[in-house]
């Protein structure tokens, strides 16, 4: 049964069309099941008043039928399962009330009817039918077999359907993900890590050696992919899936398909075009073998052709900057990829994975561009190239849009231009409530390769620097007088403004190129300060460095990130003071002591805070990892990004919790993560107390705007409101009514 399966799946997902994954599934079905007839039926979800069920594939039936016999979900057995999103199973079809009978497909003599619904996330996508001229059920098995069929064919069903909506239609085609920075861009799509076409340019090299290393790169690079596969496998104790990917990795000899890549280099074809050959050569024949296994070893060099023409025509990194500003469409946008991306060439991203505050959303929103993430199969509907419009405020992607859309789109923009150009105007205005409470505004830095001396424009400084995206952006680990150059920027930038700066953060959603961290749960693993305690020579440096940048002047403040326990803020003090020392003695440095602070993302610290304010100065608060940990929600995955909500009341508490015990001991505490830019977190957060947030530079502004126009007392009547709320979404209804009466919603755009 398993392998049955694996063979009708692999076979739809290596499909090109739509009409050929259909095709492959009735006939692989109808032969697997001994059945007589199966077919599919989709969902057309381009009827506005009422959906129908489209008849799109059909072994047994009259063929003509396809795409001519259609039927609302409230007729028909099919319409039924849809309907009900469940199966039926009846041993005489005609018995049952809902049966109805379409004279064109010549369903007549058939009896035994089992269907089950298709269904992508909980919406149902179609229904597959099998049905025999004997009256009887069918068995549990066969039951068993078709759902579990049903639910495997969702996504490459989903993905393909998408593929042929766009190139059916040709205005508006709609794609559904989750908002990650807000905002509106038009500008046509620039695909990263799309589908790799086999059939390639037939190009003949002029430098043979240097198409082998290419090759050779590659196809290594192809094979770790592979091996981490086989691994997660082996690891999972799934030893028929792991043996799958085993497989694959032999082919990649050079005794096998790696040897005959070389061989057509050897011959004078130029890397892409040597895979290609060999790749359509051997799928030819494979295709046209009588042996079903045999046959089925050609969606295998499918695979793995495609798998290293991606090496080499995508190597994980953009080389090309495009012409005009577009639209990056990708799996999933890396922060080195962004940080790198021209920025005047970026009008939007869009991404199949990621969660909304991964460390790539959160540097879309530094960037001030519009992101949406989650949009799942976009990267096979073939959008490449195509005009798209990123609605992020609503997580929608319109394909090629109507002249009247565009327009109407274009008039949007303008409107938030206006906005923004009225907080502007008051961003150097001192920020203060109505009822005179002050409220410090710092920057978030070190997301951007470079930073400029207008980065604490309006800013009362610099409440955190990144300081692992350098790191990122190099090949190997930046020296030390590297690092003090690019420290000595920052605090120059800030211009005699406090600078906090945060020692090396890596792990979890930003891996460093060249020292890889493989982990099964990356954000419980080895990261922040975890790392940099195991590698003290590391650590050291950046100390050193720091302290340096930072002679003869106060501004330096250091920030210990992911911290868990009391004895590695014992041990990361006991390097500073050694480092501290070393400079002084050994090197003559004129430095002061630093403040000293922890990152408050674990919520063990929350209960040791009478602890931690006797060993270091200064708490911030990572709102992004504190709601990931009390809330058990991975932050990028988007199959739980619904249930990543910072204004969850258990998290506001945790947040009230933190504060009132910071208050009560003298320990000076901010909030550094993304709820801080945000206009409803502000507010929550001045209501709790926090008088000190860090946020990225294109929320300055705003928050600024916002906090001048309340007062702290109607703030701490809303706080009142809220926390009386069973969840984070009523919490953001009670504070969007609350700016409405204000006549403030408008900041919320």
């Amino acid at each position: 049964m398993l392998n049955t399966l694996r063979d009708i799946t692999q076979a739809v997902a290596s499909a090109q069309s739509l009409d050929v994954a259909l095709k492959q599934i009735v006939q692989r079905t109808k032969a697997a099941m001994l059945t007589q007839v199966c077919s599919v039926y989709l969902l057309d979800k381009h009827q506005v008043d009422q959906q129908e069920l489209v008849l799109s594939a059909t072994d047994g039936l009259d063929a003509d039928a396809v795409g001519r016999v259609k039927m609302p979900l409230t007729e028909g057995l099919v319409g039924l399962v849809a309907q009900r999103e469940e199966v039926v199973n009846l041993a005489d079809a005609r018995r049952h009330n809902r049966f109805k009978l379409f004279p064109e497909i010549a369903e007549e003599e058939y009896r035994a009817f089992l269907a089950a619904p298709i269904i992508y996330q909980k919406k149902a996508l179609g229904v597959i039918v099998v049905q025999q001229d004997s009256a009887r059920l069918f068995s549990g098995d066969e039951e068993a077999f078709l759902m579990t069929l049903a639910a495997q064919l969702a996504m490459a069903l989903r993905g393909l359907k998408q593929k042929a909506d766009v190139k059916e239609h040709q205005h508006q085609i709609l794609f559904q993900g989750t908002s990650a920075s807000n905002g509106i861009a038009i500008a046509h799509a620039l695909v990263l890590g799309g589908e790799i076409s086999l059939e390639q340019p037939q190009i003949q090299c002029t430098d043979i050696a240097a198409e082998l290393k290419r090759l050779g790169e590659a196809t290594e690079r192809a094979k770790d992919a592979v091996s981490a596969l086989t691994q997660r496998f082996d690891r999972e104790q799934d030893d028929e899936v792991a043996s799958i990917f085993s497989a694959l990795l032999l082919l990649l000899d050079d005794a096998s398909l790696g040897g005959e890549y070389v061989a057509e280099v050897k011959e004078g074809w130029s890397a892409e075009t040597a895979v290609s050959r060999v790749s359509l050569r051997f799928i030819e024949q494979f295709s046209s073998m009588d042996d079903p296994y045999l046959k089925e070893r050609a969606s295998d060099i499918r695979d793995l052709g495609q798998r290293v023409l991606r090496q080499l025509i995508e190597p994980g990194r953009l080389e090309v900057e495009p012409d005009k500003p577009v639209v990056l469409v990708a799996r999933e946008a890396d922060t080195t990829l962004l940080a790198e991306f021209p920025r005047k060439k970026l009008a939007g991203i869009v991404t199949e994975l990621g969660g909304v505050n991964s460390h790539a959303a959160i540097l879309a929103r530094a960037l001030g561009v519009p992101a949406i993430v989650g949009v799942q199969q976009i990267l096979t509907s073939d959008i490449d190239k195509q005009l798209v419009v990123v609605n992020a405020s609503r997580g929608q992607l319109l394909v090629s849009p109507s002249a009247s859309v565009i327009q109407e789109f274009k008039g949007f923009i303008s409107a938030q231009k206006a906005l923004q150009k009225k907080y502007a105007a008051e961003q150097k205005l001192k920020t203060e409530t109505t009822d005179g409470c002050r409220v410090k505004l710092c920057v978030n830095a070190g997301l951007l390769s470079g930073i400029g001396a207008s980065i604490v424009d309006g800013a009362d400084g610099i409440g955190l620097y990144r300081t692992e995206i350098p790191f990122m952006l190099q090949q190997r680990f930046p020296s030390e007088s590297e690092q003090i150059k690019g420290y000595q920027q920052v605090l120059s930038a800030a211009g005699g403004k406090p600078v906090v700066m945060r020692t090396l953060d890596v792990g979890g959603d930003k891996p460093l190129p060249y020292f890889p961290i493989k982990e099964e749960n990356p954000f419980l693993g080895w990261r922040g300060i975890r790392l940099s305690l195991d590698h003290p020579e590391i650590f050291l440096v950046q100390i050193r460095a720091m302290l340096q940048a930072a002679e003869g002047s106060d501004q330096l403040q250091i920030l210990l990130p992911m911290v868990s326990t009391l004895d590695e803020i014992d041990q990361a003090l006991s390097y500073v003071r050694q480092a501290f020392d070393e400079l002084k003695i050994e090197a003559g440095c004129k430095i002061t002591w630093p403040k000293l602070g922890v990152m408050l993302e674990v919520p063990a610290l929350l209960y040791q805070l009478d602890e931690v304010a006797k060993r270091v100065d200064f708490v911030s608060v990572g709102s992004n990892d504190l709601t990931q940990y009390l809330l058990a929600v991975d932050r990028n995955n988007p199959r739980v990004s619904s249930l990543f909500d910072s204004y969850h009341p258990g998290v506001l508490r945790a947040l009230e919790r933190a504060c009132s015990d910071c208050q009560r001991l003298s320990l000076p505490i901010s909030v550094c993560g993304e709820l801080a830019s945000e206009p409803i977190g502000a507010m929550m957060l001045v209501a709790l107390g926090y008088d000190n947030l860090s946020m990225n530079q294109g929320a300055l502004a705003r928050i600024n705007y916002l906090m001048r126009r309340l007062s702290l007392a109607d703030l701490q009547d809303l706080l009142s409101a809220v926390l009386q709320q069973k969840n984070g979404e009523q919490v953001r209804s009670v504070a969007i009514n609350f700016l409405k009466q204000k006549s403030l919603a408008s900041i919320l755009n």
